[in-house]
């Protein structure tokens, strides 16, 4: 009995991760260059209180579009600065889509990184999943398998409740963990 609940304790406030590799799908069609803006669209919502996603996509329903987001680089931040490129420092639910490049074919790691809430997608695959409020914290390694090198649609729904906020993204694409840069991301405006 000691161990069953000690397996469940340890089940219930473990950080997320994911088991199994999943393969993207690239854009169809892909995005012509002379199409693509660098960055990511977004959409933001300011909920009276968000302490989940389901709070957040429900917010989301009336969002208005904002200044796109550079990437996925926004380190924790001061408590009181602005959450991404929003017009408030909490309680805000935001709707992020654009596209990633992939340089190469292969299996890779990613990893998502948020204060508070997400749940992220690459190529039509989930890839981040980290819901309630916490600090800026990861959602776990999910390996990816790129069958080609393209342009992958990415779709994410954030929240920040109060403190400071983050969102980020990591991945191993030259065989370590590291940043993605800025510049593998576009939208179409």
């Amino acid at each position: 009995m000691i161990h069953r609940t000690a397996a469940l304790f340890v089940f219930a406030f473990a950080t997320p991760g994911f088991a199994q590799s999943v393969t993207l799908t690239p854009a169809d069609p892909q995005p012509a260059a002379g199409d693509l803006t660098p960055g990511l669209a977004v959409s933001y919502a300011y909920p009276k209180d968000v302490r989940l996603l389901e709070d957040a996509e429900d917010a989301l329903e009336s969002a208005k579009s904002g200044p796109p987001i550079r990437g996925l680089s926004y380190s924790d931040n001061t408590e009181g600065d602005l959450t991404l490129t929003s017009e408030k420092a909490s309680k805000v639910a935001a709707a992020i889509n654009g596209f990633i490049r992939f340089d190469a074919a292969g299996t890779f790691e990613v990893e998502m990184i948020s204060n508070d809430g997400l749940v992220a997608s690459i190529g039509g695959q989930q890839v981040g999943l980290y819901d309630g409020v916490h600090g800026c914290e990861p959602a776990g390694i999910q390996e990816v398998v790129v069958p080609e090198a393209a342009w992958y649609s990415i779709e994410i729904t954030y929240f920040q409740r109060k403190g400071s906020a983050c969102l980020e993204m990591d991945w191993n694409v030259d065989g370590r963990m590291g940043p993605v840069p800025d510049a593998v991301f576009a939208h179409i405006e």
